[in-house]
């Protein structure tokens, strides 16, 4: 089956790849690169007198985050409603999980058998039911300061992995923020810098040969041809990009730049973490042979080898029309099959406890279904997966009221969310930023942590 790739409003996904107002095109490494130099011959972080962001000495929590764009509906994922009328309750029914006494829908067998590992909180909600708007709360824990329609794409503040970015700088040349197969609409860095936009990892991961750009040796030095540092350089140069708007940039010279690009090409543990191709093939099975289960499977290894934050979105939840003919698809088992792989394997590694695993979308589904058969935007009451980095095993946060109309029980903002995700990242989310022209901004505004997370 093919991906949807269009929300309500009728626009391509590939339209919403542009982040807007502050924002950057996500970029391929080799721009990166030119501005991670760059931003280390200035102040990356306001009051540190130039200095830059260290990882703390303690092991770092790196986050992998799975965006289903659109807004899946918590009645057919976490949150079903056994006892609600029909026209509310859907066409599924509740099935155990692995956690006696806790209840998922049906059409996600695979998440089930593995609630004994994820926490769930139901009760998060908002107020904006717009795509824009909602992904802009949930991507960035901050509301927008002004309506944004269903097709804008903005970004007010920064993303989460930006933040992330901005906070620990790049490591052993690989990059600190990635984003597959593309930027959310609200994924960018806006104040904080083109040099903490995400590297993004296009293209289709299960087809045979697949390589990710910018980090595959161009074939005249791969195969010895180049025989100068020069045709090294020139060669180097010719690598794919999103972007050349960035080529010309005094604050880093040459060397700088080909030596850190180099670095990244030549290096084992990058080329290793790129290459699924080195993966035991019952693993690549297990996550399911397709696009979505081979790019959970990319940014495992992505984590394992010490990237910090990985977003990997998958398009197709804003189901206005048959909804239940489309969680009994592909669509919907294998994110149910590749979520499930992915945490279970973190575990049998045993790096699930330093890898925070976050599932959202910008919003749930209304109570009501439609006469379409589907269910529309409702922000005041949604479902977050959670799993990893301390969070507790088989516990169910939160509840909506017994229709599912709304967050009743323990209720939490967006804020909460940001505040204990950026907490979890070992991140004060209390701290002020600055803006290019001095403008002070708070990175969470009154966030209160999800103390259950925490226990």
């Amino acid at each position: 089956m093919p991906q949807p790739t269009h929300n309500c409003q009728g626009m391509p996904r590939r339209d919403f790849i542009q982040l807007g107002l502050g924002g950057m095109l996500g970029l391929g490494f080799t721009d990166a690169l030119r501005l991670q130099a760059r931003a280390a011959t200035a102040a990356v972080k306001p009051g540190t007198s130039g200095m830059v962001p260290t990882l703390p000495a303690r092991k770092a929590v790196n986050c992998i985050l799975i965006w289903l764009d659109g807004g899946p509906s918590h009645y057919e994922t976490f949150d079903p409603k056994p006892g609600a009328p029909s026209e509310i309750r859907g066409e599924f029914k509740p099935i155990p999980t692995a956690v006696p006494g806790i209840q998922f829908c049906e059409a996600i067998p695979e998440l089930a058998k593995v609630a004994d590992k994820l926490s769930i909180v139901r009760s998060i909600c908002h107020k904006d039911p717009n795509h824009g708007g909602g992904n802009h709360y949930m991507m960035t824990g901050a509301p927008t300061p002004v309506p944004v329609a269903c097709g804008a794409s903005v970004t007010f503040h920064p993303s989460f992995g930006s933040v992330v970015s901005y906070h620990r700088g790049q490591h052993e040349g690989l990059p600190t923020y990635v984003s597959m197969p593309q930027v959310s609409r609200s994924g960018g860095p806006n104040f904080l810098g083109g040099q903490h936009a995400p590297f993004v990892i296009d293209g289709s991961p299960n087809s045979p040969g697949f390589k990710v750009r910018d980090v595959v040796l161009p074939s005249d030095i791969s195969e010895g041809r180049a025989a100068s540092r020069r045709e090294l350089r020139a060669a180097l140069d010719r690598m794919k990009r999103y972007t050349d708007k960035l080529a010309d940039d005094p604050a880093v010279t040459f060397d700088q730049y080909y030596q850190q690009g180099v670095e990244l090409v030549m290096s084992p543990k990058a080329q290793a973490a790129f290459d699924l191709a080195r993966e035991d093939e019952k693993v690549r099975e297990a996550y399911g042979r397709n696009d979505f289960g081979q790019r959970l499977l990319m940014a495992r290894r992505l984590v394992e080898v010490g990237v910090s934050w990985v977003t990997v979105y998958l398009g197709g939840w804003d189901h206005h029309t048959k909804l239940f003919d489309a969680y009994k698809g592909d669509h919907v088992r294998n994110m149910d099959k590749g979520v499930a792989a992915l945490v279970s394997d973190l575990d049998r590694r045993g790096i699930l406890d330093s890898t925070l695993v976050v599932l959202l979308g910008e919003f749930g589904r209304t109570p009501k279904v439609n006469q379409n058969a589907g269910r529309d935007h409702w922000p005041h009451a949604m479902s977050v997966m959670m799993a990893g980095a301390g969070c507790p095993r088989g516990a169910i946060i939160g509840a909506t009221d017994a229709k599912g109309y709304a967050a009743s029980e323990n209720v939490h903002r967006p804020e909460d969310f940001a505040a204990s995700l950026y907490t979890k990242m070992g991140i004060d989310p209390n701290q002020t930023l600055s803006t290019r022209t001095g403008r002070p901004v708070q990175l969470v505004n009154s966030g209160r942590l999800i103390k259950e997370l925490f226990t």
